[in-house]
């Protein structure tokens, strides 16, 4: 069916627009500026608007294929808030959502939801995305640091 998926680059691709899609419904319906966005993921992905409306309405099975290393993770994570921003409402289950999500990634629990309110600022603030990742990541490793 969906030829396109049959790497692990693209499974990758797939979980990371199932995760998204997943996000777009947290708050009952997805809105158009969230369908876009997702269309917009796939596409800078190799993927047709087509097949990511397929993902997004449930008529492909989703797995989420999770990232292994603290990039990837942030680039879902990235996505994932700058989504909920995307209908221009921030939603407390879709913060919630994202804060879950984190920490489905990999991202400890103790540091999740200040991450993902840094990346949100980040996000309204108009910043780069590579700086919010720099920023980002070198809060991550901070604070991923052994106590002394």
């Amino acid at each position: 069916m969906f030829d396109f998926f049959k790497n692990p680059h693209a499974e990758k691709i797939k979980g990371h627009l199932c995760n998204l899609a997943a996000l777009a419904k947290a708050d009952g319906h997805v809105d158009e500026r969230e369908m876009n966005f997702i269309i917009a993921v796939g596409q800078k992905n190799g993927v047709s608007a087509q097949e990511v409306r397929k993902l997004v309405t449930g008529d492909t099975r989703c797995l989420a294929d999770l990232p292994t290393n603290d990039s990837e993770r942030f680039d879902q994570i990235f996505d994932l808030v700058d989504m909920m921003l995307a209908d221009g409402t921030v939603d407390e289950t879709e913060m919630d959502f994202c804060i879950i999500m984190a920490e489905k990634l990999g991202f400890r629990k103790a540091i999740v939801a200040i991450l993902v309110r840094k990346i949100s600022q980040g996000v309204k603030d108009g910043l780069p995305k590579e700086r919010i990742k720099d920023e980002s990541l070198g809060f991550l490793n901070y604070n991923e640091l052994p106590a002394r």
